[in-house]
């Protein structure tokens, strides 16, 4: 609940510097969203502090067994969502999902404000959100896996969607949901699926910068 009405934190900021709403910069978004991804960030941290130091044990303790595993499914995961993409961008002659175009939208305003959210900040935040929440309610294995799909998908597609077909590209950003959900499952540590997400988002916002 906290994590999909967080964006209301980023009425902080515009209230105490008199921001027009209907009129902020490309750049005041972008900071307004890092903001409300920081107040996060520090929260989740206050609440789960002692479970993440001993999740931070288990994970330096078995480093490269826990990387590798991680990696594993991170492999399957981005296979999966490469060529999903690509069969959803073929038969729907899209430009890819509307999040996507978002990201890119924000990362070519405040490319580097963008690395340190998206690349760090983001990543801890949903994986506390969208793995450990949910790990710590629900022992069945595949259960976990399914909810952590379609809620990690839906995060990411349903604010942007404006026809039905948009939706179907839950199932490209789900299926990098579900190789993070089973990594944290197979290791026991959110730090696995965290340092997985966190090389993921920051080698894409890298190559947003310096390539495309």
């Amino acid at each position: 609940m906290i994590f999909w009405n967080s964006v209301y934190l980023q009425l902080i900021p515009i209230k105490l510097l008199h921001l027009n709403v209907n009129n902020l910069s490309a750049t005041s978004r972008v900071a307004l969203s890092c903001f409300s991804n920081i107040i996060l960030f520090f929260l989740f941290f206050f609440v789960y502090r002692k479970e993440l130091k001993e999740d931070f044990k288990k994970f330096k303790n078995n480093l490269v067994e826990n990387i590798d595993t991680g990696f594993k499914y991170w492999l399957i995961g981005l296979i999966i969502m490469v060529v999903t993409n690509h069969i959803l961008a073929f038969f729907l002659a899209s430009g890819g999902a509307n999040n996507e175009n978002t990201i890119q939208s924000m990362i070519k305003v405040f490319p580097f404000l963008m690395l340190i959210d998206g690349g760090m900040i983001a990543p801890f935040v949903e994986e506390i959100a969208f793995r450990k929440t949910l790990k710590d309610v629900i022992s069945n294995k595949w259960i976990f896996v399914l909810l952590s799909f379609l809620i990690f998908g839906g995060a990411h597609v349903i604010s942007g969607a404006t026809v039905w077909t948009d939706y179907l590209y839950i199932i490209s950003y789900g299926s990098l949901g579900a190789a993070f959900a089973l990594a944290y499952y197979e290791t026991d540590t959110i730090f696995t699926s965290m340092t997985l997400h966190m090389m993921h988002n920051t080698v894409l916002i890298l190559m947003s910068i310096f390539i495309l």
